[in-house]
């Protein structure tokens, strides 16, 4: 049997994939969880082959937890579910030790043979969202750009992302320009919607 922790802070989905995974003859839901913290400790304690992981928890998200658990659990292979099919989320999650990433309205037999093929040692992605990966390449932005453009969806005021961020209001105005002018945009929102749509955010 292929021992499945699940960790999906939505209980009725939670319940409704471990009633689907439950129906195949060779998984064994061992554990499920509603946060990253909770799907460490669950993990450490009933120790199953494969974590499937919610990529949007409360707290410890589901690249966090896919990182610690390669640390703590390292023979447990990580499966992202993701509802949001960024490129930057595929990037990330296979940095982080995850051996497949999918989306959840991908039908259950799918999640079922990529359960499968990660004990075996094979990587399972998305097609569609692996393709999108390839053709939004590397992000351009550095980091400090890549955090004020995070600041500005968030504060309207170049006051309010200097106050954030902890620098200065020129310093901001400087990282924004350079956003601004990587991203092709005309000011920094479209800047934000552009580098979120190409999975930078």
């Amino acid at each position: 049997m292929i021992r499945v922790l699940l960790a999906e802070d939505q209980a009725m989905l939670r319940g409704a994939l471990a009633t689907l995974l439950g129906l195949q003859e060779d998984i064994e839901i061992v554990g499920e969880a509603a946060n990253g913290e909770e799907a460490l400790a669950v993990a450490v304690k009933n120790r199953p082959d494969v974590a499937l992981l919610d990529i949007e928890m409360p707290g410890k998200d589901g690249i966090a937890t896919a990182a610690e658990l390669a640390e703590v659990l390292p023979e447990c292979r990580v499966v992202i579910l993701t509802t949001f099919g960024r490129p930057q989320y595929l990037r990330r999650a296979m940095e982080a030790g995850a051996s497949a990433f999918l989306v959840k309205d991908s039908p259950a037999q799918e999640l079922a043979a990529a359960i499968r093929k990660v004990l075996a040692g094979e990587r399972v992605v998305d097609p569609a969202l692996a393709a999108a990966a390839l053709s939004a390449g590397p992000s351009p932005l550095s980091p400090r750009e890549h955090d004020a453009l995070i600041a500005a969806s968030h504060c309207s005021t170049v006051a309010d992302i200097a106050a954030r961020l902890h620098l200065t209001e020129g310093t901001v105005r400087n990282y924004l320009s350079a956003a601004i002018r990587k991203t092709g945009a005309r000011n920094r929102i479209e800047a934000v919607q552009i580098a979120e749509r190409r999975g930078w955010l």
